[in-house]
């Protein structure tokens, strides 16, 4: 199925999940596209900058699917993994990702301080916890050379300053903060803040 396919199904079954679930408001369903999808997918603007040799990629915190599934779709080379501590999220995205048939999508129902034994190339999280508390939960599961990508609003100075200190003992660092804004009538300005482990 080719991508354009694959989107337009894709929100077509999460709207079928999200009258009975709530995974997104329902204020925010008309926005499905602009807020959550191309927010998800402004991942690559990181791959742009980066490269895309990445092949494990973990989401914190995932919930309803933002930003694993979009990323799942788009970059199907990615073993993406979304995790989450709500079984019926986790039930309705990969019962979505079984029906769209994405091999190298899994929801996981736990916490992220539970896995262990295994480490990830990329690590992703968007609206979860401050900076510092992602950090947290995402370094013991980071590979040398790996990187956190926390998906922030405009303002996180303030949180980036807070987490340096924890950071630097744990030999990781903010190496960029990527800029963007949503397509919508309203300005949503966002950043991709990019922790890189070493």
């Amino acid at each position: 199925m080719e991508k354009t396919e694959l989107f337009k199904n894709y929100k077509k079954l999460f709207l079928e999940k999200n009258s009975i679930l709530n995974l997104i408001s329902k204020n925010d369903e008309q926005f499905l596209e602009e807020k959550h999808i191309f927010d998800s997918l402004s991942i690559s603007l990181f791959f742009e900058k980066y490269g895309n040799k990445f092949e494990t990629l973990l989401d914190i915190g995932t919930g309803g699917g933002f930003p694993s599934l979009p990323i799942a779709i788009q970059y199907p080379n990615i073993e993406v993994i979304g995790i989450d501590s709500t079984t019926k999220k986790i039930n309705a995205i990969n019962d979505i990702a079984q029906k769209l048939e994405l091999k190298n999508f899994k929801g996981i129902a736990d916490r992220a301080e539970n896995l262990k034994n295994v480490t990830f190339d990329i690590i992703t999280s968007r609206a979860v916890a401050k900076l510092e508390q992602i950090a947290k939960y995402a370094l013991p599961l980071m590979k040398k050379d790996s990187f956190l990508i926390a998906y922030k609003s405009k303002t996180v100075q303030e949180e980036i300053k807070e987490a340096e200190k924890f950071l630097k003992k744990n030999k990781a660092k903010v190496i960029d903060v990527i800029e963007y804004k949503l397509p919508l009538e309203e300005i949503y300005e966002r950043n991709l803040v990019v922790i890189k482990y070493e």
